[in-house]
């Protein structure tokens, strides 16, 4: 049996062995190149689009604090509602100030009833003194009698009004229209005007303000790197901490004349209409803002651009197509794109994907590529961007 089963084996090697040759490459040639899709660069003007870290702070902050002391007796107001300017809300007692406004009362009364009798005895004593009835000191005493009894009356006025604004200050109001957040005090609790006891706390947000930081170096790039500035350069967009823009833009009010010493960046401020409350202050946001336009400058897709703490570089279609590493100088972002000062020539050719594809050494294949319509991607800082893009 063995005898006769191994030519049969013999056979099947042999004939496997034919199979393997007949489908091996007919010639032995190398592989065709490897098809990348690329862009051809070419230089125009470009918006400078930068994108900063910023936190949200409200418009107007209003501290309610206790400016007469006594027991709280009444909150009037839901806590996180909206309150007008001049709403009731607190109610502080306001027996004993209700007291001293009608002790104030009595004392002006009492001063008003003394200066009716100086007046009288000194318009009595006018005539008997020219007369020499009386001697002119009695006159000169009677003068001043009445002029102090004028000058009790506008004490006990001032009095009163003093004290008739401590019984105002016992009715605490809202000073701001805003929302107001918790009570720091519950009924009963003792309020001090000298310690400016803090009852509440009103914020107006709407509209909020949204204070970025951006290096002064960067600040003297990108003025340097730019020409003119666009129409729009107050439009602002803001973006959310999960990467929702909302659809009102902000307006740029000012960029501080001052520079932070310890850290080298100066603050931008921008004035964000917040209808519907989604921004609260401290919140965490992005502000996207337009801060010149460049000319002669190059757009490279975000992806076709390595980032590194070495530098930035693309890979081009070189000489005999073969893939060439490029040193770049990226001066900012412009939607999905890089804008590439220096380091490309019009006309080259970049390569946006198939890298995986490559070998090293081997030429490449160039097709366009169709991606930058239906790849958007977010305008990054200009100096914050990932370390990599591919």
């Amino acid at each position: 049996m063995l005898g006769a089963a191994l030519p049969a084996l013999l056979l099947a090697a042999c004939g496997g062995g034919s199979e393997s040759k007949s489908a091996a490459p007919a010639g032995g040639g190398a592989p065709p190149p490897a098809e990348v899709a690329a862009i051809t660069v070419q230089a125009g003007s470009a918006p400078l689009v930068t994108e900063l870290p910023g936190r949200v702070e409200a418009s107007r902050v209003a501290q309610v604090r206790a400016r007469v002391n006594g027991i709280v007796q009444k909150r009037l107001f839901r806590e996180g509602s909206e309150v007008k300017v001049g709403q009731l809300l607190f109610q502080i007692d306001p027996a004993p100030y209700q007291a001293a406004v009608d002790s104030a009362k009595a004392t002006l009364a009492k001063a008003q009833a003394n200066l009716v009798q100086a007046k009288e005895l000194a318009t009595r004593y006018k005539p008997l003194a020219e007369a020499r009835a009386i001697s002119s000191q009695d006159l000169i005493n009677a003068q001043a009698a009445q002029g102090q009894a004028e000058a009790d009356i506008a004490a006990a006025q001032a009095a009163l009004r003093t004290a008739q604004l401590n019984l105002g200050y016992a009715s605490v109001t809202a000073p701001i229209s805003g929302r107001i957040g918790r009570a720091f005090v519950t009924e009963g609790a003792l309020v001090s005007a000298a310690e400016a006891t803090q009852l509440a706390l009103i914020q107006q947000i709407d509209p909020v303000y949204v204070n970025s930081t951006q290096a002064v170096a960067e600040v003297a790039r990108l003025r340097k790197a730019t020409s003119a500035a666009p129409k729009d350069l107050s439009a602002v967009r803001i973006v959310l901490d999960d990467g929702t823009e909302l659809p009102q833009r902000g307006r740029l009010l000012f960029a501080d004349l001052s520079v932070d010493p310890t850290s080298a960046q100066m603050t931008l401020r921008t004035e964000v209409a917040n209808p519907q409350g989604l921004l609260l202050p401290g919140m965490y946001v992005r502000t996207r803002l337009v801060q010149g336009q460049i000319e002669g400058a190059m757009l490279v897709p975000q992806q076709a651009v390595t980032r590194g703490p070495q530098g930035d570089s693309v890979l081009v279609v070189g000489e005999g197509g073969k893939p060439a590493t490029r040193n770049v100088q990226i001066g900012g972002a412009s939607r999905s794109n890089w804008i590439v000062l220096d380091g490309l020539k019009p006309g080259e050719q970049v390569i946006v994907e198939g890298f995986q594809k490559m070998r090293p050494g081997a030429p490449v294949k160039p097709v366009p590529w169709t991606g930058a319509a239906a790849r958007p991607a977010p305008a990054a800082a200009s100096g914050s961007a990932p370390a990599a893009s591919r």
